[in-house]
């Protein structure tokens, strides 16, 4: 009991330590939370999908990911582009504050484009099949017989950021009623999508 519990324990601090950080998908989940708009949907794609990415790296298919260098590479370029696309579009509403966010939320059709973002953003991003899949992967191989417990251990690791982050972002919305703050917000997720866009069409 004592083993599984440490390798729980180190399985949530190595998925914590890899999940918290300025990224395309935090930075989307955070725009959604204070928008309030999708968010358990939002929140619900993230931690399966990182559960399902973590099995597979558990599993040992990290290994035949990295072995295929092409296919990463077609991920880089297009996950690039399609960060690029939506940074521009970030600062768009960054330059015409008419079409900022409202608290609000938008129009009932616009949950079926932040799932289809949601989605975008977590299987269309490269580094997510190193470092979940890869990295993961190769790190719970070493804990032999308790690889999955190390597994489950980053899975609710996943689960626990992004509802905190999803749900958490509603405390921020008094604070960004103001229309200026709304393009504040969107300017740095512009400049995230952008920077981490290029980043990736270079690197590819």
């Amino acid at each position: 009991m004592n083993h599984a519990l440490t390798a729980a324990t180190a399985g949530f601090g190595t998925g914590l330590s890899l999940i918290v950080a300025i990224g395309a998908q935090n930075a989307f989940v955070l725009r959604q939370g204070v928008r309030r708009h999708a968010v358990l949907t939002v929140v619900g794609i993230c931690a399966l999908s990182d559960a399902v990415l973590i099995a597979l790296g558990v599993g040992g298919v990290g290994a035949v990911v990295v072995a295929w260098p092409g296919a990463l590479r077609a991920v880089g370029i297009v996950g690039g582009l399609f960060l690029l696309c939506y940074g521009v579009l970030a600062a768009r509403r960054v330059l015409r504050p008419g079409t900022g966010l409202r608290a609000e939320g938008e129009a009932t059709g616009s949950r079926r484009r932040a799932v289809l973002t949601c989605l975008a953003m977590t299987w269309l991003n490269p580094h997510v099949y190193l470092d979940t899949v890869f990295l993961l992967g190769s790190l719970a191989a070493d804990r032999g017989p308790l690889r999955w417990t190390f597994g489950l251990g980053a899975a609710l690791a996943s689960l626990c950021w992004f509802t905190a982050l999803g749900f958490g972002a509603r405390l921020l919305g008094r604070y960004l009623a103001r229309p200026g703050a709304w393009r504040v917000l969107d300017g740095l997720v512009a400049a995230t999508m952008l920077v981490l866009g290029a980043s990736l069409v270079a690197g590819a």
